[in-house]
């Protein structure tokens, strides 16, 4: 793999991202912090127990993390970690980019030029001959179809893009195909596209999986493209991540008599961009501006997180930023203000605490105590 990380810091990237309460944000700032994986790896347990942790912290051991790598050349995939050159640039720009990615098929699609197209699971037949048709056109004008391999909308977009290129991004391990019907279309993209986890083989899709599996489509398209969704649907959490993302939306309108096309007209009132053919989405390709996104040169990760600079927090400094959380997530912002201490100081406290399980992070850069 051409990657500007040594296999050393590839492996300790997995084991980090793989470890006890290390999320996607987390993530970016230890690595910000110690600058290699390894450093973050050694740190971590102390970091947890100055956060009130009791027992040991899990961090991923190189053995299993071996044993990873080994299990998914078994069904010849293999990983991706934040940093390397084949990590997606668009996915990469957002917030809560996963610090793992594990893929089967062709990487090289992940970094083209992409839209996603989600929907109803109980898609009409009109929407689905849609979705497959306008996958199709894009395709034709080489753009790459991302979605969730899910039935109804998803599937047909999937498969109106075999010929051209499609990504499938799935909720549970690359080896478990939910829903089960969709077994040969999996294996279809699989041996003419790719297919994409976050989560380690072996893992069965759950609920709370789908909208960590949504923000991963939407991060790494341009746009998303809503054809189908009842007023409380999954697709309509793809859309609004796609929002948050600084993706553009697009919505097909249906009838206000079919209760699948309230969330698809409500994201039209909202702004969204009305879709009734593929040059409604090219043309505002075309006028996007995204060079960052599709720069070709090697990038590495950074969230702009400030390394600590003004030394560690006091004991004082650290019961401050505890009574400043409160169990309704709080912009960091807000407690840097209220505790008057330097920036890097709440940072390093708010790790500790993440790292001891008792805060959970949220969009938008707010942080609330664990419930």
């Amino acid at each position: 793999m051409n990657s500007l990380l040594s296999e050393a810091e590839r492996i300790c990237r997995l084991r980090l991202g793989r470890s006890e309460n290390v999320g996607p944000i987390l993530f970016g700032q230890l690595l910000a912090r110690f600058e290699s994986a390894a450093a973050a790896i050694e740190a971590i347990p102390d970091l947890a127990r100055r956060g009130g942790r009791a027992r040991p912290l899990k961090v991923c051991s190189h053995d299993r993390a071996m044993a990873e790598i080994d299990a998914l050349a078994e069904i010849n995939a293999r990983f991706i970690v934040r940093g390397d050159t084949e990590y997606p640039l668009a996915l990469a720009a957002i917030d809560d980019a996963p610090p793992v990615l594990s893929i089967l098929g062709d990487s090289g699609l992940l970094r083209d030029r992409t839209i996603a197209i989600v929907g109803a699971r109980n898609a009409s037949a009109n929407g689905r001959r849609f979705a497959e048709r306008l996958a199709r056109d894009l395709g034709a004008d080489d753009v790459v179809i991302v979605s969730g391999l899910a039935r109804g909308i998803d599937a047909a977009a999937h498969q109106g893009a075999l010929a051209s290129g499609t990504v499938a991004v799935v909720a549970g391990g690359l080896d478990v195909v939910y829903p089960a019907e969709n077994q040969a279309l999996h294996d279809d993209i699989v041996s003419r596209g790719a297919v994409v986890a976050e989560n380690q083989l072996g893992t069965v899709p759950r609920a709370r999986h789908f909208p960590r599996r949504n923000r991963i489509i939407s991060g790494l398209s341009l746009g998303v493209v809503v054809v189908e969704a009842a007023l409380r649907s999954g697709s309509l959490i793809t859309a609004r991540l796609a929002g948050e993302q600084g993706r553009q939306v697009f919505a097909v309108p249906g009838s206000p008599l079919d209760p699948r096309a309230k969330g698809v007209n409500n994201l039209l009132r909202e702004g969204a961009v009305l879709t009734e053919s593929v040059d409604d989405i090219l043309e505002m390709l075309n006028s996007m501006t995204r060079r960052p996104l599709r720069e070709d040169s090697a990038m590495a990760y950074d969230d702009g997180t400030v390394a600590a600079s003004d030394g560690d927090p006091s004991e004082t400094g650290r019961a401050s930023v505890v009574e400043a959380l409160g169990t309704s997530p709080a912009a960091i912002d807000e407690i840097i203000r209220h505790c008057k201490l330097p920036a890097s100081q709440v940072a390093t406290v708010l790790i500790e605490l993440e790292l001891a399980g008792r805060i959970d992070r949220f969009a938008g850069g707010k942080v609330a105590l664990a419930g």
